[in-house]
């Protein structure tokens, strides 16, 4: 029965209800997640001191890099694993599946390690001044030192169980972790008055406990799932597929995170105001991107799946079907953005100067997200696809030769705000280009089969 409810979703399902059916849980553990991404910004805010938001935001795009390391092991084992389903090729998958828990378990000890050895350094490269440098050390050393396999786990955990099509499973230990980073967030933060540091402490804490959630979830599965988590199926020989998919992923996450470095280093020459108000806005501004990620790894297995199948159209229908609902799901919010900035970065910080420019700075970023969005579909559904290389052309393109470059321009020809505009200049160039790319690949799909007997 279990068999042939997973093949009925993947393979007859309408459409819109498949992948409503899968992207909706995931969805919601993303909205999850992003709220208790901002549960730190939000009552590290309440403080009321620029210079505590400033720490958390100079250390976000390295904290940031986890989910790099959970897209490359994750995103990429999940990919190849629904491949796999939709070539009946079942007794694989618990290879697959070990070789990305413990190999990123592995990696990302040894980043965590480097990390906490070269904090002095890397702190003061990602723009800490001296009054930010104390609080961003202590969330640095919680967050990615201590806290860093568990949160690579956690988001590898999920993707694995969403390749089978658990979504829900997946999706409910994601909000299992992200409302108990909310609930201790001010018990932490005002009730035992550890500040910042009460901050990182939660978030810690809460990814190791989805990952106990998760190996709980998996004991109950057992005979329900082909994944298995023991490390005698520890084996490097799906290294190549795997990376060849998640890497796109993971560039995209770390070039982004990148570009974020150096956007808060270029800020810090402005001042804490700036990085403040700026990181606060990349929080909110993530929010609908959070979504549309979401959307993503929702529709992932089934575009992998058809398309192992060789059911192309099919995944050309769960492709579109979801990159229109990503453009009308971020048109909803850029106009809520847009009228309710003032009121939306008041209620993140108190302290006027830095709420008033960040709403200036939101009602600029905002205008780029159904693009980004739109962008990003197109690379997840080439990855989905195991089309790495061509997604990882679009993704260095689009945050390597062009977002970088383009931020130190615009910060030397128009400054402050000009660096704001840089995201939506960059998703204008990148929009032909992706949409091109997806349409020569699928085109070159439909000629192969044309020509098999």
């Amino acid at each position: 029965m279990e068999e042939k409810s997973e093949r009925y979703l993947f393979e007859s399902m309408p459409v819109p209800k498949a992948v409503a059916k899968l992207a909706v849980p995931t969805i919601i553990s993303q909205v999850v997640t992003m709220i208790y991404n901002l549960a730190d910004t939000f009552f590290i805010g309440q403080i009321g001191d620029p210079a505590m938001v400033a720490a958390v935001s100079l250390v976000s795009p390295w904290f940031n890099l986890l989910t790099a390391l959970g897209n490359l092991f994750g995103l990429g084992g999940s990919s190849l694993i629904s491949r796999m389903l939709g070539e009946q090729n079942h007794k694989d998958i618990k290879r697959v599946a070990a070789f990305s828990v413990w190999g990123g378990a592995t990696v990302t000890l040894l980043f965590s390690l480097a990390t906490y050895f070269a904090r002095a350094p890397l702190l003061n490269f990602l723009g800490a001044s001296p009054d930010t440098y104390r609080y961003a050390e202590s969330y640095l050393v919680w967050v990615v030192v201590l806290g860093g396999v568990p949160t690579m786990l956690s988001l590898t955990l999920g993707h694995l169980l969403r390749s089978e099509g658990h979504a829900k499973q997946a999706s409910a230990g994601m909000m299992f972790g992200g409302i108990l980073n909310v609930v201790l967030d001010p018990v932490l933060i005002f009730g035992a008055h550890m500040d910042v540091e009460g901050a990182a402490i939660a978030t810690a804490f809460s990814n190791a406990a989805s990952v106990v959630f998760f190996f709980i979830r998996y004991l109950r599965l057992s005979g329900k799932t082909a994944v298995s988590l023991h490390p005698r199926y520890f084996t490097f020989r799906f290294i190549g597929p795997v990376f060849s998919v998640g890497l796109a992923s993971a560039l995209a996450t770390a070039l982004g995170n990148a570009s974020n470095m150096v956007m808060v280093r270029l800020a810090s020459g402005y001042g804490d105001i700036p990085v403040a108000a700026y990181g606060i806005v990349k929080r909110i501004d993530q929010f609908p991107l959070n979504v549309s990620m979401g959307l993503c790894q929702g529709f992932m297995p089934l575009v992998g799946y058809n398309f192992a199948s060789k059911n192309y159209q099919r995944m050309r229908r769960v492709s579109v079907f979801s990159w229109k609902a990503a453009i009308v799901m971020s048109a909803c919010f850029v106009v809520g953005f847009a009228v309710f900035a003032p009121q939306i970065l008041h209620l993140f910080i108190p302290e006027e100067q830095t709420s008033t420019l960040g709403a200036s700075f939101l009602r600029i970023a905002c205008l780029a997200v159904p693009l980004t969005s739109v962008n990003f579909l197109i690379s997840y559904t080439l990855q989905a696809m195991g089309k790495g290389v061509q997604s990882s052309i679009l993704t260095f393109s689009r945050q390597g030769v062009l977002n970088i470059p383009l931020l130190l321009l615009m910060n030397v020809v128009f400054g402050l705000y000009g660096m704001i505009w840089t995201q939506l200049v960059v998703e204008i160039i990148m929009l032909p280009v992706s949409l091109g790319m997806y349409a020569h690949t699928f085109k070159g799909l439909r000629a192969d089969d044309k020509e098999k007997p």
